[in-house]
């Protein structure tokens, strides 16, 4: 999502530069390792219910960048994971109000100090992408995993989520056939724009990272 769910996330169904890493965000010298269902050793899990299997045959060959804030443009509250586990309070926040019915998730959630949190298992389907499609093919759920930074599209991304995405990434390379990672904005032209103008996709470039396709 890129500053609020409605402009980054599945609505058919994200402090400003480097921040200190907490005591729960990851080492930046931490390899991860994914099991066999799609779980990253070590993680914080927060299982989310908006999530089914993948088709028969099909793993997962894209990743799919987005950015979240609940509230909008407001960090390092537990909103998001109330969202995405259909705990979200309408009456906590105006905004809530239109998005607390939505069913959806992301397999994982980098908050700004890097700290990863993990909502679906990357062989299953999180329900993130919303009417989408990649290189000609629709549905991009069936194919992808989903990525949230907390951020959005006048927010930096700090240093800090930058470290963890190339982490998980390199995880997901090593498990997946991963080909490409894409922005939400380019699964679904018109109707999202995150990562947003901030997100440098050259950090993906110079960690060796499957190429951006458009």
């Amino acid at each position: 999502m890129a500053g609020k769910v409605a402009n980054g996330m599945a609505a058919d169904a994200a402090v400003e530069g480097p921040v200190a890493a907490s005591s729960e965000a990851v080492s930046a010298d931490v390899t991860f390792s994914i099991d066999a269902e799609g779980w990253i050793a070590g993680l914080r899990r927060v299982e989310s219910p908006n999530a089914d299997a993948r088709p028969e045959g099909e793993p997962p060959c894209l990743a799919v960048i987005h950015a979240i804030s609940l509230p909008p443009d407001e960090f390092g509250g537990d909103d998001i994971l109330r969202l995405f586990t259909n705990t979200l309070d309408p009456d906590a926040h105006p905004y809530f109000a239109g998005i607390a019915a939505l069913r959806v998730s992301a397999h994982f959630l980098i908050r700004r100090d890097g700290e990863a949190i993990q909502f679906v298992a990357a062989g299953r389907r999180a329900w993130h992408a919303g009417v989408s499609r990649w290189c000609g093919r629709e549905r991009c759920n069936d194919f992808s995993v989903g990525i949230e930074l907390e951020g959005g599209d006048a927010h930096p991304f700090t240093a800090a989520q930058y470290a963890t995405l190339r982490r998980v990434l390199a995880a997901l390379c090593a498990r997946y056939p991963i080909t490409a990672v894409a922005g939400h904005a380019d699964i679904a032209p018109g109707r999202k724009t995150d990562p947003g103008p901030h997100f440098d996709w050259s950090q993906l470039a110079v960690a060796g990272q499957p190429p951006r396709r458009f």
